[in-house]
């Protein structure tokens, strides 16, 4: 579309700053806490990501939706993102797995995007001040207007958006990552003749990714919402227990932390990602902070002891170090703020990471945390048949 027939579109900031653009997906308002991400890819898992409920997008990558969107790369059921803000759009993409264009895709889904703005001023203003509250509109166009109506959103810290995206239903998902892009072909391991490792998910927002690579590796994966009991979650006689990445403030989700408390109990395996980290780290009896302007890209470094990880990130809290007690080791840091990255229980079978090892968009150097989380399901298993035996 010509710029000249494009409709107008603005982006304030909480600070009273504004950016003026062209909108380009569905026309309204859209209230949420402006955050930025880095990633060159992958835009379109971001889009649907469900960590990323309640927040409007800067991408600062300058071309968005070049490659168009296709239903493979979704990683919730619609697009989680209140807005989408970018340097440049397409609106003719070029890719042979293309279903949709990027604008046509946001109209569906009735989600606002605004483009022709300054997204390297406005990622410079986020790094400086902070993440805060934003307003994207087509309707408002008055800025001081958009700034009244901007007072409504709620801040992030103590809101719990998890009830947003997590499941309502139990169900069992068996879709591993699709052959063709298997880039880590799970290790082949002799069965024990019994029946497949049972993983039971707990859903705080996660993505399919996630599952697909549990799947991969010959898990039966049970979903359940995020206010599953521990009585209910034990029910199904699982292996091991995941705890997924979600949004919103971690201190928040009070039944999950009560439920990781009791289930850390059962001497099962459990491996948390992002917010299910934080949770575990809750329940442990630490403490979680918000971090300035968050980490939310593909290549943010995370190691330990001269080892690197590239990993993909995605949060805007952390557990702080020193609340975590002497039986909690840290495995990771994030290498750009010394925030903890990872860490694990020294006598409990349990560890998380505060990054995605699954990918999607992102690298792959962390995948074999998925074969850590089989080895110690397939070694509870054994050290539990024994003790019947």
């Amino acid at each position: 579309m010509p710029i000249l027939e494009a409709q107008p579109a603005i982006l304030v900031l909480a600070d009273g700053s504004v950016y003026r653009g062209w909108s380009f997906g569905a026309k309204g308002t859209a209230l949420g806490e402006v955050v930025f991400n880095t990633g060159m890819t992958g835009y379109q898992e971001v889009l649907t990501d469900p960590s990323y409920c309640g927040q409007i997008v800067t991408f600062t990558y300058p071309e968005l939706g070049n490659t168009g969107v296709n239903p493979d790369d979704e990683e919730s059921s619609r697009v989680q993102v209140k807005a989408a803000v970018a340097r440049n759009i397409c609106r003719r993409p070029s890719n042979w797995r293309s279903t949709q264009s990027l604008p046509d895709y946001l109209q569906q889904q009735h989600v606002v995007g605004i483009y022709g703005v300054d997204t390297r001023a406005i990622t410079r203003k986020i790094r400086t001040v902070g993440a805060m509250n934003g307003a994207v509109s087509t309707e408002i166009l008055n800025a001081n207007e958009l700034l009244v109506e901007l007072q409504s959103a709620p801040e992030m810290v103590g809101l719990n958006l998890v009830p947003q995206v997590t499941t309502q239903d139990t169900y069992e998902w068996s879709e591993p990552t699709q052959s063709v892009w298997e880039f880590r072909p799970p290790p082949q391991t002799e069965s024990d003749g019994e029946r497949p490792l049972t993983v039971v998910a707990i859903d705080f927002g996660v993505k399919r990714n996630i599952l697909r690579r549990l799947a991969s590796y010959g898990c039966r994966v049970v979903v359940v919402p995020a206010n599953a009991s521990a009585e209910e979650i034990l029910q199904y006689d699982p292996d091991g227990i995941f705890l997924s990445n979600g949004p919103g403030d971690p201190a928040a989700v009070s039944e999950g932390i009560t439920t990781a408390k009791e289930l850390l109990n059962t001497q099962k395996p459990m491996f948390g990602i992002c917010l299910g980290h934080q949770i575990l780290g809750l329940s442990l009896g630490g403490e979680t902070f918000k971090l300035k302007f968050g980490h939310r890209g593909l290549n943010q470094p995370a190691g330990l002891e001269h080892r690197v990880e590239i990993t993909s990130q995605n949060h805007g809290f952390a557990l702080s170090a020193d609340s975590l007690g002497a039986d909690v080791e840290i495995t990771h840091l994030n290498l750009n703020d010394r925030t903890v990255a990872g860490m694990r229980h020294k006598s409990l079978p349990m560890f998380s990471v505060q990054y995605h090892p699954e990918a999607s968009p992102g690298p792959h150097d962390a995948d074999y945390l998925f074969e850590q989380f089989i080895a110690a399901m397939r070694q509870n298993r054994q050290e539990k048949t024994a003790k019947l035996g």
